[in-house]
């Protein structure tokens, strides 16, 4: 094999191996949230199987298709303009776990502000880029010839323009909402300062690959380059999920005794919150119910006594109360 390969074979296989160490945290997520062993409702537990599973046979499938291109037909150079099945399942792969991902972050959204609105909109655009991302998939299946693929161009700069936008939308919404919540108390603001770092950093590194993808499918239109993006992107956005639920963990730790948070099960994962005046009651931690506590003091005029005028708030807490589902807002949002 000549030179040329550097701009074909070489950048896929980077592609690959970046796959594979992603591919590699997914596991350990995927381990550590089953040892764990959180109370979450099925369809949660449910929706981390799939996507596990899906990364599994993606991920197997590039290694397979590494084999083809590199051993199978190390004599055959003409093997490089064809776009082995694997290949071709990348934008469906990638738009499963993408469409999972930003459907449940944009659920957690709904569950922080009650807005179904953005929620609608997020679902809408949500589905709108997975089924561009089925299309490709789709006719680069029945295309299968490395040169040909240029003429999905429009598609896919439609399909991955939407799913930069998806990820930059939910980030900043999240980013926003945490901001907001922020109570001035030490141990309860390291957690929400840690929580938006996170969701920035989760759906950048996301809209990062997604450009990385969308720019070199439409400049480096002679080479896999845009392969090297496109094989991991699949990953990250499992990578997003799974960290979202098994941070739950660390965060009690971070809270450092600020509010009872009993044990590190979750019985509903978006359970309405229950701002107790008896912490100890809430026994089960959910995915966001995080009970910060604001204790406000006032200065009594003529006496130099504090009153503790306040207890507990939370923005980001939903549990459940007594069977029924309420939101419990900040008091400065409903004055």
């Amino acid at each position: 094999m000549g030179s040329g390969f550097e701009k074909t074979l070489g950048t896929l296989l980077v592609g690959i191996f970046l796959n594979t160490y992603l591919y590699g945290i997914v596991t350990y997520q995927f381990a550590a949230y089953y040892h764990t062993k959180f109370n979450d409702p099925l369809w949660i537990k449910a929706t981390v199987l799939v996507l596990f599973v899906t990364d599994t046979f993606h991920s197997a499938a590039v290694i397979y298709m590494a084999w083809e291109y590199c051993v199978t037909n190390f004599t055959n150079p003409t093997i490089v303009g064809v776009a082995l099945w694997p290949y071709t399942f990348t934008p469906i792969g990638t738009a499963i776990a993408a469409v999972v991902t930003h459907n449940f972050l944009g659920y957690r959204i709904y569950r922080l502000t009650r807005n179904k609105y953005i929620y609608g909109i997020i679902v809408f655009f949500a589905l709108f880029a997975f089924a561009l991302g089925v299309a490709c998939g789709t006719k680069a299946w029945i295309i299968k010839t490395s040169s040909e693929l240029l003429v999905l161009q429009p598609l896919v700069t439609l399909w991955l323009a939407v799913q930069t936008a998806i990820d930059l939308v939910i980030a900043g919404l999240m980013a926003r909402l945490l901001y907001r919540s922020r109570t001035g108390f030490r141990n309860t603001d390291t957690v929400i300062k840690r929580l938006i770092r996170g969701a920035i950093q989760t759906g950048c590194f996301a809209a990062i690959f997604v450009m990385g993808d969308l720019i070199a499918f439409l400049v480096s239109t002679d080479s896999n380059l845009y392969g090297m993006f496109a094989i991991p992107l699949g990953r990250i956005y499992t990578n997003t999920l799974m960290d979202t639920l098994i941070v739950r963990s660390g965060l009690k730790d971070l809270l450092n005794g600020a509010v009872d948070l009993g044990d590190p099960h979750t019985h509903n994962i978006w359970g309405e919150s229950i701002i107790s005046r008896t912490p100890a009651t809430t026994s089960n931690i959910e995915l966001s119910q995080i009970s910060m506590r604001r204790d406000i003091h006032t200065e009594r005029l003529g006496d130099n006594k504090k009153a503790q005028v306040s207890q507990v708030e939370s923005a980001l807490v939903f549990a459940r109360h007594n069977g029924t589902e309420k939101q419990i807002n900040d008091p400065e949002d409903t004055a």
